[in-house]
């Protein structure tokens, strides 16, 4: 499974802080099913913690496609298929750094409910908005400060340890306050509708666009997921040009604007 580098990673490193989005090839999308995260991080962590490998078989077995994911396309430790691959995998997280984070993880969100119920609302909100859009299948996971959303198969993969909050003592040795600002349990449910909506709906011909067309198309995801989970979660000077323009324009549907390619009707 070949990861795709998307081009708007640079300005979602600027306008969403530390929130970082990784897209794998779209296969398995469903019309339906339950807006629930699974919590693959907590088989996950059993393993990387004690080794035990009935929680291995639990991970390659119950997520087969979740762990390819992490093991091949986010930490790159190499194929599925290749042996020793599983200790390599195990070895990878025993430096003790990881293995506190680990652990912060699992502690800070060993309750999810909040995110769910406040997930299952903003889904159904973009749902009403933009009709027939497939139900990805949500599950939380850990990626040694990696990736904070990973996006492919019909999945989201959230990356907990992304999210440990601002004042998280070891972000404040790699990230900006800036960067620290996104960096928290808040921000998981809109940082899952923007990168799910990037996913769907990419700039075609990227490089034949101005840098800002591709401004505009990350600031009318940015605007769509804000509509989602009724807050200001983005607040950008695209997301305000998109908002005026759907002001202006009170017919036109949110669907109609994730399709738009013309960007000069915003700018006119």
């Amino acid at each position: 499974m070949k990861t795709i580098s998307y081009y708007f990673l640079w300005v979602v490193l600027i306008l969403c802080a530390s929130c970082q989005l990784k897209l794998i090839p779209n296969t398995e999308n469903e019309e339906g099913g339950k807006v629930e995260i699974l919590r693959y991080d907590r088989v996950e962590s059993l393993y990387l913690t004690t080794g035990d490998f009935s929680a291995l078989q639990q991970m390659e077995t119950n997520y087969p496609m979740e762990t390819r994911t992490l093991i091949e396309n986010i930490l790159k430790l190499g194929s599925m298929d290749t042996p020793e691959i599983n200790n390599k995998f195990l070895a990878f997280f025993q430096d003790s750094t990881l293995q506190v984070i680990i652990s912060d993880a699992e502690a800070q969100y060993a309750n999810m409910d909040d995110i769910n119920r406040d997930l299952k609302s903003a889904f159904e909100k973009l749902k009403q908005n933009v009709p027939g859009i497939p139900t990805p299948r949500f599950y939380a996971q850990i990626t040694a400060l990696d990736q904070s959303i990973v996006v492919g198969d019909g999945s989201v993969g959230i990356s907990l340890d992304k999210y440990l909050g601002e004042d998280y003592p070891l972000y404040k040795k790699y990230y900006s306050a800036q960067q620290r600002q996104s960096m928290t349990r808040n921000h998981i449910v809109p940082d899952c509708i923007c990168f799910y909506l990037l996913s769907i709906y990419r700039m075609s011909n990227f490089e034949d666009h101005s840098q800002l067309e591709r401004d505009l198309h990350m600031g009318k995801v940015m605007w769509v997921s804000n509509l989602a989970t009724g807050k200001q979660f983005f607040q950008t000077k695209y997301t305000k040009m998109i908002d005026n323009y759907m002001k202006k324009n009170p017919k036109y549907t949110v669907e109609q604007l994730l399709k738009l390619d013309d960007y000069t009707k915003i700018t006119e």
